[in-house]
């Protein structure tokens, strides 16, 4: 009989709970108890949520990051935060944000604040992950109570448990060497570690666990190849069965070593890779369990049920008891539950499936499977009846857009002088000094702009109220610029709720949610918009907040918009036509606002592309294809302006070494860069490439509530200085400041600005 299991379950609540106790916690607002109890509340509800299955995720739980669960669990803690007073919850949220509750007398008068740990994307997801730290001297030991005590709870509930860890082989590929050693040595000192977990959950009666091992759908060379066949012949004797999940790609090469682990089942992202699973169904041993990733756990669309079920019949079939079901991946990507948007509109709301209709949608299949399709055959009749609705639908498809897409040229994409000519004429329009400095779009979103927002929209605020409101938040934003003294101005984004959903809101083909939350990390949830047809501009959407923010002052204002390849990546995006194409509507839509801007006197404008690389295929042999029509699309979008015009973009919290030459190639102006947690690492590329434009590698970390010295930002800046001309060179922070108190940006800006001085002077 068919096995249907969850590979992990989205942990921040419907409501977001754990966002908003997490934050009561270190504001000193509520006590750790208190967060304490409401994640076992979680954990309950998630439980009872997924009752019907047969298998049900343990450990998927966090209150910040897996992955540094992980290293917890591994005992694998940065130096920086032993010997600190507290227990290993002050700790945690040291590694995660640089501090943990912030009101507690003894934690200000003992330490103040640390290095957060380094932050970067979960392979090709725009989750964050706190990166582990590795030297030569690390040393591995066991610390499973949290994992353990989650296992004492779900039995309790009588769930059925499947505890969930991320594999060895992979924790060593995602964490950072800061020294010069080989993170594979260290192999042998993490397997020990790992066996003794497997043995201690053996001995709780523990039959499965699963072991996500998604490097597996990555390039692997032979040394870390090898190093799977190692680590998991060190588990074969430790009680448990392992299923070892892989997910986001495809398995390819890897499919050999997969093929030949000594473990009792493999999961494999049919959703990715269904040449992989067809593969696996013919070599793998009759013995092991082969677990098909059927739904989407990163997209929002309803499953084509009929459709799967035509091509899992014979497999079901071939492997009888043997095969399992389940979503790709874990869920953690995708909103909870659809039945809480009750002003969603209706017909796109009949297209759409969140987690728990995602784990309605495997019952379904899994019912077929079993008794047969009869059995379900309303369930069926009315999904088919759904995606025949979406595929007709005019509300879908816009013939004009299309014709707009089939005109593009190359032409559209170029600028009309080089870099070297331009910039000439942008120096003298600008008059900007040495090491100008600026932000990176938003300020402080507090309360009382969440409150005029939220009644505007929900109509208990009229237009010209509304208006006088964000017009006041702008003007002092405005004014705080002035009185620290930085050099080119944002308007602060009052107005705007997210920087995608923001400008989806305001293009034709999305649709929005009320609750439809993911988790991006920690407390930080986003709220994809939902792109289901052809995109389209009726009207200007920023034009009028940037002019009255420049009539309020003589230095330059930045334009702010987010760009097409971001927009697209940070939304759920149709699945019915190529993403390429999706996009550059997108960039033709942005395109006409950039031009509006440029009209309207501004003439700094700033195109984030924060998630150009989380894009990227997870193979680099397939990068060139992904780069060419993302960094297509953004030139589509910023460069029908005059040489005068500078356009600016951004990039956070990525690794971008080694598509520098691509960076290169969208030939903005200024390229504003996290580099600040990762101490200017990413600059280490220019040692061997010349960037030829001007870069601002971001000084102050933003994500963190610890204010930079000005010390700090200086060393920062003279190390950039070594590999980039300081006439290229800006001061700003690594992101924008949105999600910061007042409190701390002053100073924080102030420390910048002091910095820039410094700079300027060379002393």
């Amino acid at each position: 009989m068919t096995i249907i299991h969850n590979l992990g379950f989205p942990r921040i609540g419907a409501k977001r709970e754990l966002k908003f106790a997490l934050e009561s916690y270190w504001k000193g607002e509520s006590s750790r108890d208190d967060l304490i109890d409401l994640g076992a509340q979680l954990r309950q509800r998630h439980w009872a949520n997924q009752s019907e299955l047969d298998l049900v995720p343990v450990g998927d739980f966090s209150f910040y990051d897996q992955v540094l669960d992980t290293s917890f669990l591994l005992g694998n803690l940065p130096e920086r935060v032993q010997g600190f007073h507290g227990d290993k919850l002050d700790n945690y949220f040291r590694i995660a944000r640089g501090r943990s509750a912030e009101t507690a007398e003894d934690h200000r008068a003992c330490c103040g604040g640390v290095a957060a740990g380094e932050m970067t994307k979960w392979f090709d997801t725009n989750y964050h992950y706190i990166v582990p730290e590795l030297t030569a001297d690390t040393a591995f030991h066991l610390d499973a109570s949290n994992l353990l005590e989650q296992l004492a709870e779900a039995k309790a509930q009588g769930v059925k448990a499947k505890p969930v860890i991320i594999g060895p082989v992979t924790y060593l590929a995602i964490a950072k060497a800061k020294d010069e050693s080989n993170k594979l040595a260290l192999l042998d000192r993490l397997l020990p570690v790992y066996a003794e977990l497997l043995v201690a959950l053996a001995n709780e009666g523990v039959e499965w666990v699963q072991i996500d091992e998604p490097i597996l759908v990555t390039e692997l060379d032979d040394d870390w190849q090898a190093a799977f066949a190692i680590a998991y012949e060190a588990f074969k004797d430790t009680g448990v069965k392992l299923l070892v999940a892989t997910y986001f790609g495809q398995l390819q090469e890897n499919a050999a070593i997969v093929e030949k682990l000594p473990v009792a089942g493999i999961h494999v992202d049919a959703i990715n890779d269904r040449e992989g699973v067809e593969s696996l169904v013919q070599i793998l041993d009759a013995e092991k369990v082969l677990s098909v990733g059927i739904i989407n756990g990163r997209n929002v669309w309803k499953a084509d049920l009929t459709a799967v079920l035509d091509w899992l019949e014979p497999i079901a079939k071939k492997l009888g008891d043997k095969l399992w079901i389940a979503p790709s991946c874990s869920l953690l990507h995708v909103p909870v539950d659809l039945e809480s948007e009750d002003n969603l509109d209706p017909e796109v709301k009949s297209w759409l499936a969140f987690a728990l209709q995602k784990l309605e949608e495997l019952q379904v299949l899994g019912k077929a499977l079993r008794e047969g399709r009869n059995a379900v055959k309303d369930a069926l009749a009315e999904n088919k009846a759904a995606l025949t609705a979406r595929r007709n639908s005019p509300r879908v498809h816009n013939p004009t857009v299309k014709a707009a897409v089939g005109a593009v040229t190359p032409a559209l994409g170029k600028r009309q002088s080089t870099y070297d000519k331009r910039s000439v004429k942008q120096k003298a329009a600008l008059q900007l000094p040495l090491y100008p400095t600026t932000t990176i779009g938003s300020f402080p979103q507090t309360a009382d702009i969440r409150r005029v927002r939220s009644e505007y929209k929900a109509g208990r605020l009229d237009e010209a109220a509304y208006i006088a409101a964000m017009r006041a938040e702008i003007a002092r934003s405005v004014e705080e610029q002035e009185k620290l003294g930085l050099d080119v101005f944002v308007h602060g984004e009052a107005e705007r709720n997210d920087m995608v959903e923001y400008f989806g809101e305001q293009l034709d083909g999305y649709v929005f949610t009320q609750f439809a939350w993911v988790q991006s990390y920690g407390s930080r949830c986003v709220k994809p918009p939902i792109l289901f047809g052809d995109i389209s501009r009726p009207q200007a959407m920023t034009v009028e907040w940037t002019r009255y923010a420049q009539s309020l002052t003589d230095k330059p204002m930045k334009g702010m918009l987010t760009g097409p390849v971001t927009i697209l990546n940070w939304s759920f995006v149709r699945d019915d036509q190529p993403r390429s194409v999706t996009c550059q509507q997108l960039a033709l839509a942005i395109r006409e606002e950039v031009l509006d801007l440029e009209k309207a006197g501004v003439h700094v404008i700033q195109i984030d592309e924060a998630a150009l690389r989380e894009g990227l295929p997870l193979r680099k042999s397939q990068w060139q294809d992904y780069l060419d029509w993302a960094i297509g699309s953004f030139r589509i979008t910023a460069n029908g302006v005059g040489d005068q015009t500078q356009i600016h973009t951004h990039m956070c919290y990525s690794e971008f070494n080694d598509i520098i030459a691509s960076i290169a190639e969208m030939d903005a102006d200024v390229i504003t860069i996290e580099t600040s947690r990762s101490d200017m690492e990413l600059l280490d590329a220019f040692e061997d490439f010349h960037y030829p434009n001007e870069i601002g590698p971001g000084v102050y970390d933003i994500h963190s509530p610890n204010i930079p010295t000005v010390e700090h930002m200086v060393g920062l800046m003279n190390k950039a200085a070594k590999r980039i001309p300081a006439e290229r060179l800006w001061v700003n922070p690594d992101c924008g400041l949105k999600t910061r108190q007042w409190s701390e940006v002053i100073p924080a800006l102030t420390n910048v600005v002091e910095a820039a001085k410094i700079l300027r002077t060379g002393n």
